[in-house]
């Protein structure tokens, strides 16, 4: 048994029936044409799954803002980032000359292996380990406050880099008076990223439009790692 096998069987609490597939996970774009991007793309799926039925099932009474704003806190970069070091990935993950272990990196091998072990063990498994690594994340409950809403966390992420702010344009109004439906437009010039947010409210339609927004920008990262 390899190394890197012994440690998945520890650290994940996995062993791997086909190794290559553990190999492929801690393997960067940069090292090999044959690399973890596949994995990860499935592997973020299979993550955003496990933990949005977890959540659902933590808090029973919960609406949908607060378990979408608590499970997007969940399987966000940084999150994946901590756990990725706390379990040891960067000592594994193979890199080209030149390359370093960002933090982008460490997610993103982190959501391979999760894909890899799904591929190689089944769903099943894939939750086993997803749930071990989030155990005690899923037992400290944040309160409503501490949640951040989407045109926070927008704001946030574009003040760090340095960017304007977004600009939200109401574009529609329609329905009857009692029960509106307003369409808001959220402009991020600096990105070039337009999206819109629909709901019964204007700040609802504008949060919304402002999670698709930071989707693109995190899909965005993921490319660029």
């Amino acid at each position: 048994m390899s190394v890197a096998s012994k440690w998945a069987q520890t650290a994940l609490g996995y062993s791997f029936n086909n190794p290559r597939l553990l190999e492929q996970a801690l393997t960067h774009k940069s090292k090999s044409a044959r690399n973890n991007e596949r994995l990860e793309f499935l592997g973020d799926a299979v993550l955003g799954l496990v933990i949005a039925d977890a959540v659902f099932k933590a808090q029973p009474k919960a609406d949908e803002h607060f378990l979408t704003r608590w499970r997007s806190q969940l399987v966000r970069g940084d999150t994946l980032s901590v756990i990725a070091t706390e379990l040891g990935v960067g000592d594994f993950i193979a890199l080209g000359t030149g390359e370093h272990r960002r933090p982008s990196i460490l997610a993103d091998a982190l959501e391979a292996l999760y894909g890899a072990v799904y591929l190689d063990g089944g769903y099943r498994q894939a939750v086993d380990v997803i749930q071990r690594h989030y155990a005690e994340r899923l037992l400290d409950v944040p309160s409503t406050q501490l949640l951040k809403d989407a045109k926070t966390m927008l704001q946030e992420v574009l003040q760090s880099r340095g960017l304007a702010l977004p600009v939200y344009e109401l574009v529609d109004e329609s329905g009857p008076v009692h029960a509106p439906t307003f369409a808001v437009r959220c402009v991020v010039q600096a990105l070039s990223i337009v999206t819109e947010g629909a709901g019964g409210g204007i700040r609802i339609a504008e949060q919304e439009a402002a999670e698709l927004a930071l989707q693109i920008i995190e899909a965005e990262d993921k490319r660029a790692s």
